[in-house]
């Protein structure tokens, strides 16, 4: 039941992003509560896996890194941040995977 109503909400939430209907801001945080980026991460603490607060201060000044960090969403990696590895999600596209590394990097 909780698990409904969480997958309903976060549908709500992505199509009233897609209509443009919310600030861009929140509809990246839509997109990643739509992809279950949410499930390993949140905005800002350490879960299963880094802060997106934390991934954009380690990242902000590297050259490439909204690349890079678009391939590790998509292909999954290891070894940066800790034992737990990043599985690879297979519900992203490209142009979303580079959308939510975009906006994981404007985050402070």
């Amino acid at each position: 039941m909780v698990g409904s109503a969480f997958a309903l909400r976060a549908g709500a939430i992505a199509a009233l992003a897609l209509a443009g209907l919310l600030p861009a801001a929140k509809a990246d945080l839509a997109l990643a509560t739509s992809k279950a980026c949410m499930a390993c991460h949140t905005v800002d603490r350490k879960v299963i896996g880094p802060a997106f607060k934390d991934v954009a201060a380690r990242y902000k000044d590297q050259k490439g890194a909204a690349d890079m960090l678009a391939t590790k969403i998509l292909k999954g990696g290891a070894g940066a941040w800790g034992p737990v590895p990043m599985p690879a999600n297979t519900q992203v596209s490209e142009a979303d995977a580079k959308k939510l590394a975009a906006w994981v990097l404007t985050l402070k």
